[in-house]
């Protein structure tokens, strides 16, 4: 892919930590992070917006052909010159970003955008398939993992800072947390799953301070040549 430096893609399941510890991971290492997750929650809320069929291939080919996406080094993201950062972090995104990204046109959309943000490598990119198709010779590969009560409870607990919400609406967001697990898990494009080299780490029991200096070894080591 003609990359010029060293790239680090985290995969991994909703509630995992994944925003959190790749975002931290690039600050210790002096590197660029990129959330692809905001990408497809932009262009769904986009979508959305523009009265798009989100469920319809067709509809969504045509809308991103129009789409130029632009993400800051702040991680502010832009489509055609609006700003949509604080939009895609309302609970009721998530579900609609799942089945946009199921969709095979807005995969290969974002997909180009992705390796061309990481062609200059030294970049900590984060999502659901980063190591198996953005880049599948990605120096380094992580995909963190945790049981799925320790997700859905981390997952109330993000909700809770942002929006007003009562105990059957958490539940609600649980539920579709699973959903929108098994969605990506089974898609026919770019299924969420490990790659056969990827490491995996379990975060159901670490601090986040503790998963950071477990991926700075593991990126130490790569770097180095010690195993």
């Amino acid at each position: 892919m003609g990359r010029k430096g060293f790239v680090i893609a985290i995969d991994g399941p909703s509630g995992v930590g994944k925003t959190t510890v790749a975002r931290l991971l690039s600050r210790r290492l002096n590197f660029r992070y990129v959330d692809t997750g905001a990408m497809y929650r932009a262009i769904a809320v986009a979508a959305s917006e523009a009265g798009v069929d989100i469920d319809s291939d067709e509809e969504l080919k045509s809308f991103c052909e129009g789409e130029e996406i632009y993400i800051s080094k702040n991680n502010e993201i832009f489509l055609n010159g609006m700003e949509f950062t604080r939009k895609i972090r309302k609970p009721h995104v998530g579900p609609l970003a799942s089945r946009v990204s199921r969709k095979k046109p807005v995969r290969e959309f974002l997909v180009q955008i992705q390796r061309k943000l990481g062609e200059d490598g030294n970049v900590v990119m984060e999502g659901r398939d980063i190591g198996t198709v953005v880049f599948p010779d990605a120096d380094v590969k992580i995909f963190l993992d945790a049981a799925s009560t320790v997700r859905a409870g981390r997952r109330r607990r993000e909700l809770e800072k942002t929006a007003d919400m009562g105990a059957e609406m958490l539940e609600e967001v649980a539920r579709e947390m699973a959903k929108r697990d098994r969605r990506d898990s089974t898609r026919a494009y770019s299924p969420l799953r490990k790659a056969e080299d990827a490491v995996y780490v379990d975060t159901g029991e670490l601090p986040v301070d503790d998963v950071v200096d477990r991926l700075l070894e593991i990126v130490k080591q790569r770097r180095t040549g010690v195993k």
